[in-house]
C-alpha cells in the first residue's frame, strides 16, 4: 500500500512538474498566435477601408463630365471628370516616365486654350522614348476633350530640377510647368478626344496605380498564426513526451 502511494504520488508530483514547464511554451504560443491573428485581422480591415475607396474613386472617376469651370475656382475636387472644347496652343513639355512592359516614356503636357477663353494644361497621353524628337502634332480647329482633373503629388525633395534645354521634367509640377505655359495651375487628364492623333496615346486616371494587397498580407499572417499554434502544439506533445519516456 505504502509503495503504491508513493508511486501514485510520485505520478502527481511528475505531472505538476511538466504542467510547470509547459505553462511558458504555452504562453508564448498564445500571445504569438494572438498578435498573428490581430495583425490579420487589422489587413482585413484595411482591405475593407481600401476596397471602399477604391469603389468611391471610381465612380468619381467615370461620372458625367462636368464644364471646365468646374474645376476652376478655390479647392477643385480631385478626379473630378470634366469637358471643354478649345484648341491646343504652345510649347510641349515632357515629362519623363515609365509603363510597364514598355519602358521609359514621355507625357506630353501642353497648354489647351477653351472657347471661353480659360487656358489650362492637359495630360495628352504618352509618346516613346525615340520619338521625343517628334513634336505631336495637333489637329486644327477646335477639338473636343474629356478628362479627369488632376494635381499629382510627384515632386518631393529628391526630384531634380528639369532641363529646359532638353525639354525633360522628372515629376509633373504643375505650379511650374503652369508658368512656363502661362497657363493656369489646372492640368486635366486626357480621357477622350476628338482628336485623332496616332502618335500619343492617352494614359488616363485610373485605380490601378493604387496599392491594395491587403488581402494576401491578411492570408500570410493568418497562416502565419496556424504555423504558430502549429508548432506549439508540436513543441508541447514532444515535451510530453519526453517526460513520459523518463
Amino acid at each position: 500500500m505504502k509503495a503504491r502511494g508513493r508511486a501514485s504520488r510520485f505520478r502527481v508530483t511528475k505531472g505538476w512538474t511538466v504542467t510547470r514547464r509547459m505553462i511558458a511554451p504555452l504562453i508564448f504560443g498564445l500571445v504569438g498566435a494572438g498578435i498573428l491573428i490581430w495583425l490579420g485581422s487589422w489587413q482585413v480591415q484595411r482591405m475593407v477601408w481600401k476596397n471602399t475607396l477604391i469603389d468611391r474613386i471610381e465612380a468619381q472617376i467615370y461620372a458625367a463630365p462636368a464644364p471646365v469651370s468646374a474645376v476652376l475656382g478655390p479647392d477643385p475636387e480631385q478626379f473630378l471628370p470634366v469637358e471643354a472644347t478649345g484648341r491646343y496652343v504652345g510649347l510641349q513639355l515632357h515629362v519623363l516616365s515609365s509603363i510597364k512592359l514598355i519602358g521609359p516614356v514621355y507625357r506630353v503636357i501642353q497648354a489647351f486654350v477653351t472657347q471661353a477663353g480659360d487656358r489650362i494644361m492637359v495630360d495628352r497621353g504618352y509618346i516613346l522614348e525615340d520619338q521625343k524628337a517628334m513634336p505631336v502634332p495637333s489637329q486644327p480647329g477646335q477639338t473636343r476633350i474629356v478628362g479627369n482633373f488632376r494635381t499629382p503629388q510627384e515632386v518631393d525633395g529628391f526630384t531634380p530640377p528639369p532641363d529646359l534645354q532638353k525639354n525633360i521634367w522628372f515629376a509633373r509640377d504643375v505650379p511650374k510647368m503652369a508658368e512656363v505655359l502661362k497657363t493656369l495651375p489646372v492640368l486635366v487628364i486626357l480621357r477622350e478626344t476628338t482628336e485623332a492623333n496616332p502618335a500619343i496615346t492617352p494614359m488616363p486616371v485610373s485605380t490601378e496605380g493604387i496599392p491594395n494587397n491587403h488581402r494576401n498580407y491578411a492570408i500570410t499572417w493568418f497562416s502565419l498564426a496556424i504555423v504558430w499554434l502549429g508548432m506549439t502544439g508540436f513543441l508541447l506533445w514532444r515535451m510530453r513526451r519526453t517526460t513520459d519516456k523518463d
